[in-house]
Order: structure tokens, then sequence, then C-alpha cells
């Protein structure tokens, strides 16, 4: 393996490795845009928490009652035996939150509350909600229709108690006084002073109403409300909700609790109420029917002048009584049975409910209809929420269709077994009728009809009874919900949470300019440093040359203490062990100066090595060999002479005639490159070349060659024979790494001789890339005087 291949392999060692210091050094090297993107960050924080609305946390908790695990409760223990309390289904909790949830009692909420309509004042920077303490309220009598649709924003300005209303865009739409009725787009309404509200003596003040749509409301308050329980075995639920205003949210809370206890009442009342209208509807017609009877027996009596039965008529009219209560409280049964047929066979899916609680010997039909109501009442409490595939919703609907079957049966069975009693009973009322015919025909005429009064009243009896049990039920009906905590809200505002804020502001102040300089470093291809040049390329590297802040072309002089001018004199100190060193002869060395591509500063680096030779009192000559673009003249702003070009092509010219000096460097010599050739290519190939070479290097010690960049033409490689050594000029922040491989192969193939680099135009803080540069501490370097901004950006 040879030497270049050695170096190859381990300048590759080097790139694979990861120095975790210098990545660090790339980002702290920008400290002081952490600070300001920091500090930034925190203030539009502050701003932030300054004018954000505080949202406040309010939160209450109920008990969802169970029937089934509790029992009923000692107050309604003395209704037990009558049946209508006691034996309720259990309530299921996943079901309640749902409904707690449900568009309907949020409606009803909305509605009892009248959020749907928000008073607001302007502040000096935002617009802030006033809820209880409103000065005024508007009372609608009736709505424009738009308002269900649409959001509306209307500007009151009271003053002298006059009023004011204003629409979006500042027009007047209607005037006048409190609780004068007005008209106007929103509709028909009236405003009133609020009496609860705080500094009532304020006269003149404008409020700004805001009119959301009922639907959106409650859009909203389904979305805010949190609703869940405990754990998972507990019926015991917590009910959240965040807003601005802490006293609106505890009312909010408080008013959803008690509209679901009322649609629970409503949802347990409902079944008495379809029984107490049936038992009306019959206590109506059997009263009817009693009256005639009574009417029958007074007209019987003034008629016959009867007045009394025989004590064999009295036991005759005791066995039929008794046999006619028998047939009418199975004829009672039978009808019953029918009419709940009947409303059962005509009942979609969708049926109302039935009538309980009527006294059905048969337990089991009772039951199935209580059970067939509480499938019913949960399916319409479930269908406001869920659609038609819910899965809860597709299992009521075919346990309600399997009850109806069985409950049809049954219904059935019992017909027929009550029609075989009501032939038994009919027959034994025969046997008692060939009895009576032996009785008087005035007696017998009486007990007919004292019969059918017995009958009648019996039965007006008991349905009085059913009444009287059916209103207890309304009466002691109980919500599902017991309130274990009201609704109550913290002083403290749950967000914005200022801690949270304020840390994610700092990592923010922190990630913004570490992605900016990761990414400027991930998309930067230039080089930058000693490192990038070592990293890249094999060829040594002699110096660099920091950023000039002064203006002055040449930077280095007696007294010059810059970082700039100590870097010449560092350059100048290296080309002692970079050039050959010959006793034979005392022939000057010839120092070519070239670069990858134009603007990399060839010109400012030959000029200022020149001066900085010419500072250790030796004899320096300046050559102009960059025949297609000249610089030194146009650098050094001197106007153009005969030069380089001049003395090759004109032979009566000689080099003391191209030669010329300037004030501000002793000892310099400079020679131009003259008038731009059409062929400067072939006449660098003349002996004039060669000729010019050989008489310089006799007089004088040092000779500077600015030459045209290597990547662009061959100007410079057409006369490198010439050279002891060339400074190849890279400059920082410009040339892209990718360009370094052509000084890379130019080393390798030894095209040029005696090869090595200067970094030109580097960044004195970031040094050599190994975090040291040339103000590490020396007191006597002249610091330039920069703005203060300049100082913290640079």
């Amino acid at each position: 393996m040879n030497k270049d291949s050695i170096n190859s392999h381990i300048l590759q060692t080097q790139n694979d490795t990861l120095n975790l210091r210098e990545e660090l050094e790339k980002y702290l090297i920008h400290w002081k845009w952490f600070v300001v993107f920091v500090m930034l960050s925190i203030a539009f924080a502050f701003i932030y928490l300054r004018y954000s609305t505080p949202k406040y946390k309010a939160s209450t908790s109920i008990l969802i009652k169970d029937n089934n695990k509790s029992g009923i409760s000692a107050e309604l223990a003395a209704f037990e035996d009558l049946g209508i309390v006691g034996g309720g289904s259990s309530n299921n909790t996943d079901n309640e939150i749902e409904i707690l949830k449900s568009r309907k009692i949020i409606g009803s909420v909305i509605d009892s509350l009248n959020f749907d309509i928000s008073y607001f004042i302007q502040g000096r920077i935002k617009v802030k909600e006033i809820y209880k303490s409103s000065p005024i309220k508007l009372v609608f009598i009736e709505k424009n229709p738009n308002l269900l649709v649409k959001d509306t924003l209307i500007s009151i300005l009271v003053s002298n108690n006059r009023l004011k209303l204003k629409n979006e865009i500042g027009d007047i739409v209607s005037q006048g006084s409190f609780d004068e009725i007005l008209n106007s787009e929103l509709g028909t309404f009236k405003i009133q002073k609020n009496t609860n509200a705080q500094n009532k003596e304020v006269k003149d003040y404008e409020l700004i109403i805001k009119i959301t749509p009922r639907y959106k409301v409650i859009s909203s308050y389904r979305y805010l409300v949190s609703v869940s329980t405990v754990n998972k075995n507990s019926s015991v639920i917590n009910l959240s909700l965040n807003d601005p205003i802490r006293t609106k949210a505890e009312d909010f809370l408080n008013e959803l609790v008690r509209q679901y206890n009322i649609d629970a009442i409503n949802d347990k009342n409902e079944v008495s109420r379809k029984t107490k209208e049936f038992i009306d509807d019959r206590i109506g017609s059997v009263g009817r029917e009693l009256n005639l009877i009574q009417d029958s027996i007074k007209n019987f009596k003034s008629k016959t002048g009867f007045t009394g039965v025989t004590n064999e008529g009295e036991l005759i009219l005791e066995s039929l009584s008794r046999n006619h209560e028998s047939i009418l409280s199975l004829q009672t049964q039978l009808s019953i049975a029918k009419w709940v047929k009947e409303n059962l066979e005509k009942q979609s899916i969708n049926g109302d409910l039935l009538p309980a609680n009527l006294g059905f010997d048969n337990i089991s039909i009772s039951e199935s209809i209580g059970n067939y109501n509480e499938l019913i009442m949960n399916r319409n409490r479930l269908v406001v929420n869920a659609g038609k595939k819910n899965p809860q919703l597709i299992e009521l609907q075919k346990q309600i269709v399997n009850l109806k079957l069985n409950l049809n049966q049954n219904l059935n069975n019992l017909t027929t077994s009550l029609e075989l009693q009501y032939k038994a009973l009919k027959r034994e009322q025969s046997k008692i009728s060939f009895k009576k015919a032996a009785i008087p025909l005035t007696e017998r005429g009486f007990i007919d009809i004292a019969r059918q009064q017995e009958i009648i009243a019996g039965l007006f009896s008991y349905l009085l009874k059913k009444k009287e049990e059916t209103a207890i039920s309304l009466a002691v009906a109980v919500a599902n919900a017991k309130i274990i905590d009201v609704a109550y809200g913290s002083n403290v505002p749950v967000s914005p949470k200022r801690t949270i804020i304020y840390l994610a502001a700092i990592l923010l102040g922190l990630i913004i300019p570490f992605i900016i300089i990761y990414v400027k470093n991930l998309l930067d291809t230039k080089i930058h440093s000693r490192k990038d040049i070592e990293e890249y390329t094999n060829v040594p590297f002699l110096g660099d040359v920091p950023h000039s802040e002064t203006k002055e072309k040449i930077v280095i002089g007696n007294d010059s203490r810059s970082s700039t001018a100590e870097a010449f004199r560092l350059i100048r100190t290296n080309l002692d062990f970079m050039l050959p060193k010959s006793s034979e002869n005392k022939l000057g060395k010839t120092i070519f100066i070239t670069s990858t591509t134009s603007g990399e500063g060839k010109s400012f680096i030959s000029i200022n090595l020149s001066a900085a030779l010419s500072l250790s009192n030796k004899k320096v000559l300046l050559l102009g060999m960059d025949l297609r673009a000249p610089k030194v003249t146009e650098y050094l702003g001197i106007p153009e002479r005969k030069g380089i070009t001049n003395f090759i092509t004109n032979n009566d010219i000689t080099l003391q005639d191209v030669k010329f000096s300037i004030p501000e460097i002793k000892g310099l010599d400079i020679i131009a490159s003259g008038v731009i050739p059409p062929n400067p290519a072939e006449l660098l190939l003349t002996d004039k070349v060669k000729e010019l070479f050989d008489e310089v290097k006799k007089g004088y010690d040092y000779i500077i060659v600015d030459t045209a960049p290597v990547n662009l033409v061959t100007d410079t490689l057409l006369i490198s024979k010439y050279a002891d050594m060339f400074l190849y000029v890279a400059r920082a922040n410009y040339l892209d790494k990718r360009m370094l491989a052509v000084p890379q192969t130019l080393y390798l193939e030894k095209k040029l001789p005696n090869m090595a680099v200067v970094l030109n135009d580097t960044d004195m803080n970031r040094g050599y890339g190994y975090g040291y540069g040339y103000g590490y501490g020396y007191g006597y370097l002249e610091e330039v005087k920069k703005p203060w901004y300049k100082k913290i950006f640079s």
C-alpha cells in the first residue's frame, strides 16, 4: 500500500468519526440566537397569558339509583303492598351517561338557562362575556327564523334609558326604551333591565349581544361536557365542564342534573298516566250505568210498593250476587285482556306504552306488561342519540318483538281460561235462576235489579281503588339521580396552564434556532474551517486568514495588530518550512498563488503576503500573471498600465519599463498583467516567460505570482514549472466542499509543485475548526469597534 493510499484511508477513518464536541460547537457558537429566541418566546408567552381567556373547571357527582340492588326507600315502603312501587328495573349506567349527553336533555338546559343568548362588553384589547352581571336582558316574543341557522351579533347602546340597536356593520336597526316591544330583523322582542345586575347606577354603556342557533349551542356543550363513571363497577357519575365563566359552568351542570331527573320522572309516570286515562274512561261509563240502575230501583219500588224480600229470596239473591260477582270479575279481566291484546296487535315496534296495574290475577302477565313498558322506555330514550344500526338499539328491538309475541300468547291463554270459567259460572247461574222462578213475580223482579246494582257498584268501587293507587304512583315517583355534590368550580383556572406555557415557550425558543441551524448546516456545502480542508484533502495546510473587518486593502503594516495581520505573519513564518532550501545559488523563491474559481481572494492574499514579506526587509516582487482577468491594479485602485503582456509581445520593452511601486508598502515592486491579450495561453508558452522568471529571480528574494484559477483555464498549469511553491487559496463560506476534489487531484497527480492550502476569509470565532482561533487572549491584538447590534448578531 503506497503513501497516498494510506493517507486516503486515514482521511476516510477521520471522516467516519463523530466528534461530539464539534457537533455541540456548531450550535453553541450561535448561543446569542438561542438567547434571543428564548426571550422572544417568553415574551410571546407572557402576552398570550396576559390576553388569553382563562377557563375554570366545575364538577358535580350524582348517584344513579339501582332499584334491583338497593330496593325501595323507607318513605315508599308503605305503598309496597299496593304493587305500585318496588320491583322496578335497574338502570344501566352506560345508558344513563348517553341520556345525560343527549341533545334532548342538553337542549332543555339551554332553553331553561337561555344560553343561546350571550352578553359581552368591549375591553381595551378583547371582548369579555358577562353572565349574570349583564345590566339588561333580551326577551324574545317571536324570533326571526334566520336566527335558527346562523350567528347574529347586535350592539345595544344605552343612553338616558333610551336604546339604540346596531347591526354588525353599525347601522341602527331599531330604537326604543326598556320593556317596549320592538320589531327588527331579529323578530319581535323587548329589552328589560336585569334587577340582579351590579353597577345599576351606570346610565350610559354599550353591550354586544350574540345570538347563537340552538343546535350549535347544544352541539358545543355536548362536546365540552365530560360525563364518566368513577369506575366500572360504580353507579356514581362525575360530570365536569370547562368554561371561561365559573358560575356559568356550575349553573349548567346543576340544571343538567335537574333536567335529567325531570325527564326520568316523566318516563316513569308515563305508564301511570296511561293507566289513569284508561281507569277514568271506565269509571265514567260504569258510573253512568250505576246511576241508571239506581234510578230503576227507585222507580220499581214507587211503582209496585215493594218493601223487601223474604228470607228465601235473600238466600237466592245472595247466591246470585256471588255468582254474578264472579262472572263480573271474569268479564272485567276478559274485557281488559281483549283490550290489551287489541292494543298490542295494533302497535308497531315503535308502539306506545301499555297500561299497568290493571288487576290481572295472572301475575306473569302483569310482569310481562311491566317488562314490555320498560323496554319501550329504554328504546325511546336510546333512540334520541343512537342511529338505526346501533347494536344496543337493535338488541332492544329484538327483545321487544320477542316479549310482544310471548305476551300475546299469554293473553290468548288467559282469554281461553277465562272463557271456560265464564261458561261454568253461567251454568251455575242457570241452576240458581231455576230456583228463583219459584219466588213471587214482584220479588223476583226486584232481585234481578238489585243483583245488577250490586255487580255494577262492586265494579265501580274496584275502579275507584285502582284510580287511587295510580294517583299514589304518580305522586311518589322519584328521580333516577341522587346528587352527591352540587356543582362547584375552583377559582384557579385549569387553562391556560402558566407553568406549561412558559416551559413550552422556553423549549420552543430552543428548538426553533436549533432547527434553523440544523437545516442550515444540513444544506450547507461550503467550507468553513481548516477541518473541512483536512477532511476532504491531503494537501498541507499553511494557514488561514480571518475575515477583515476594515475596509483597507492592505491589512498588514509595521504597526498592525489585527488578527488578519497576525495571520499573514504566521503564513510568512510557515513559508520558511515549506520553501526548498538551496545553498548553491542565491536565486529568489517563486511563490505562485492560485485558486479553484475566481472571487476567492487570490489578489488579496498576493498583495498582503507580499507586504508581509517586504516588512521582513526582503526584496519582494508581485507579478500579475492572471492575463485573462487582471485584478492587482484594480484591487489597489491604480489605473491600467503596461505589464507582463506588453513585455512578452514587445521586445523593446524591458522589465524596468513595466515595474512600479506603491508608497503604502516599502520594498515591494509590482508588475501588472497589462492589457488583456486575445491568446493568453499561447503567450505563456513563449521563451519570454522563461526570460522573465530567470531575470526576476536574480534581483528579488521572493517573487509572488498572482495566477489564474486552475479550474477555469490552463494558464496556471502552463507556467507551474517556474514555481518553487504553490499557495492554493480556498475561501471560507464561499467554495463548495465538492470543489476540494480539484486541489486534491492536483496534489495527488503532482501537477502543482510543493502545494499548500491557505484558507481565506474565515470566521475568527470559529478558528481552525478545532475550538481555537486568533482571538484566544493576546491582549495586543487590535479589536475593531462594531455597533452594538453587530456585536449581538455577528
